[in-house]
């Protein structure tokens, strides 16, 4: 019944999310398509519901080559490769807000593991590689409430921003993600959503860690 009930959610409100976001989208991909290199929408190819790739939607926040540019697939606090209408949609996350066309389809979910690029996913244990996409990648996770700043912890200075992520970001993540497979709900997920709401408005705030104290704890060198 879960499964079902969440499949009709995820189709009511992505469908009405699209209608009363027009107003928002629509002057969004004008903005866009006036400034920087003119691209409106960035369509990258994502790990989902059973290791199957598909293409991710988002709006177009950095430079057309920034893949191939500086920390490739990681993303740095300041980062150039980020153009300035970017730096503000990200920081909304209004920039996510084209993959309500993703959930619509069903490719992906409200609330689920964050879809990774292959090579941040060849990075994860073994043991969560087999895993975590046996249920439909979200929007929005507990990875990603917990990772709201993840672009600060890899601008520490003295560490080498990819050989951190592996060592520490994506086990972590990992284990998060495990924690959600074993804890999905409903109730689970209508928290995630209230707490990604929270973490937009307080970047900072640890209010998941409260709400779900069962959390695996974070490790000193994310701290």
């Amino acid at each position: 019944m879960y499964p079902l009930l969440k499949r009709l959610f995820d189709v009511f409100f992505s469908a009405l999310g699209l209608l009363l976001l027009a107003p928002l989208l629509l002057p969004v991909m004008l903005l866009l398509r006036l400034t920087a290199e003119g691209e409106v929408f960035y369509r990258q190819k994502r790990v989902g519901y059973q290791n199957r790739h598909f293409g991710i939607w988002k709006f177009a926040t950095m430079l057309k080559n920034s893949p191939n540019m500086g920390t490739g697939s990681l993303t740095l606090r300041h980062d150039p490769r980020v153009t300035p209408v970017g730096r503000f949609l990200r920081k909304t996350k209004i920039n996510e807000l084209p993959q309500l066309i993703n959930v619509l389809t069903g490719n992906m979910s409200f609330v689920g593991p964050r879809p990774q690029m292959q090579v941040d996913f060849d990075v994860y244990p073994p043991e969560v590689k087999e895993k975590i996409y046996s249920v439909k990648p979200g929007i929005t996770g507990i990875g990603s409430i917990v990772f709201r700043d993840e672009e600060r912890l890899l601008s520490r200075p003295g560490i080498d921003p990819k050989a951190f992520y592996a060592a520490h970001i994506a086990p972590y993540k990992g284990a998060l993600e495990m924690w959600y497979l074993r804890h999905r709900s409903l109730y689970t997920d209508l928290m995630i959503l209230l707490l990604t709401a929270w973490a937009i408005v307080f970047p900072h705030s640890q209010l998941h860690f409260k709400v779900f104290p069962q959390l695996p704890p974070m490790p000193e060198a994310l701290k």
